[in-house]
């Protein structure tokens, strides 16, 4: 945000786990962004606590189904922009969008 709050770019912050994203916007998420839907989960210690296998979630499907039952799994930060998305991490990638 701050790359952005610095370049004086106007943008909107979604608190996901206040207000869940639903199954179609997840699923455009997923079509927007330059990684492949397994990298849209974060493998974390979250990840591991749930006994998870990430073999398991390589699609799309299973990424979007996956991250309606667990949100907090879900990489962040995304950016938005028109008809593309980055994993903002680094944060230099949100760079390629602007």
């Amino acid at each position: 945000m701050d790359i952005l709050r610095e370049r004086d770019v106007e943008f909107d912050v979604i608190t996901y786990l206040e207000t869940p994203l639903d199954e179609d916007t997840l699923r455009e998420i997923a079509d927007k962004v330059d990684v492949t839907p397994a990298e849209l989960v974060r493998k974390d210690k979250n990840f591991k606590d749930l006994g998870l296998d990430a073999a398991n979630y390589i699609t799309v499907d299973a990424v979007v189904k996956l991250l309606i039952e667990h949100p907090r799994l879900m990489q962040r930060p995304i950016a938005v922009r028109g008809e593309r998305a980055v994993v903002g991490r680094p944060s230099e990638k949100v760079e390629q969008l602007l």
